[in-house]
């Protein structure tokens, strides 16, 4: 059977796939990766260098990865997207969670410390993005807020997940600006997910190792972080997005 092949003038209107396209193609690390045998590098390089169409399955599903490519502003406006679609889901949470009534003590003043924290950084988000700022969706948390102990296990999960978040995506900035405001958020985020797990009955503790769980590879960590589409499955696999 033939492969199903997209018009990237339709998958792409705004030209965001072919500028982050470019940039692998002349990514001389990359390059230099694909020469050595590196297979990924290979199929990322021929991906990027292609142009016209991408094939089905596969190749699209590798299209997060070339996001990740040499940043460039039209990367720093999906990452941006992609911290604001967090930052919104985080500060419904917390908006529930203080709503429902069904916190008290320590959780309560967490839930409200971090409620208001994250919608700072959404209101931070929407206003760098400007037009650009994808809508806030729609959430349906499935009865987590109802109940101190499954909003703590919920929230240690959703810290986790934007420390993860940030922490992959923050270097990826072209604007050091940016780079640095993502690196503020991030010393937020981790505070939020040592802070749950102190009030969490058995949750590991909140700095395990030196690295966060990086092993170090040619002087680069390993681990630690999450890639865009990582986050995004998991975020999905919880069913808390709605619309």
């Amino acid at each position: 059977m033939e492969p199903q092949r997209f018009d990237l003038n339709q998958l792409d209107p705004d030209a965001a796939i072919r500028e982050t396209a470019d940039a692998v193609a002349g990514d001389a690390g990359l390059a230099e990766a694909a020469a050595a045998g590196d297979t990924r590098a290979q199929m990322l390089r021929k991906m990027a260098l292609g142009g016209g169409a991408l094939m089905g399955g596969g190749a699209l599903l590798a299209l997060p990865s070339l996001a990740e490519a040499r940043p460039n502003p039209g990367q720093d406006r999906r990452i941006l997207n992609f911290a604001l679609t967090l930052e919104y889901l985080e500060a419904a949470f917390y908006d529930e969670a203080v709503a429902r009534g069904a916190l008290s003590g320590d959780a309560l003043q967490f839930a409200r410390t971090a409620a208001a924290h994250e919608n700072a950084h959404v209101d931070f988000l929407r206003n760098a993005l400007g037009s650009a700022a994808v809508a806030r969706p729609r959430f349906d948390f499935k009865g987590t807020t109802a109940s101190p102990g499954a909003f703590l296990s919920t929230a240690v999960t959703l810290e986790d997940t934007g420390v993860a978040a940030y922490l992959g995506q923050s270097f990826r900035l072209s604007n050091p600006q940016l780079t640095l405001i993502a690196a503020h958020v991030l010393v937020v985020e981790a505070r939020h997910a040592a802070w749950v797990r102190f009030l969490t009955p058995g949750a590991p503790l909140p700095a395990a190792d030196a690295f966060q769980g990086s092993t170090f590879q040619n002087g680069f960590p390993r681990g630690g972080y999450a890639t865009m589409p990582q986050v995004l499955r998991a975020v999905e696999r919880t069913g808390f997005i709605v619309s």
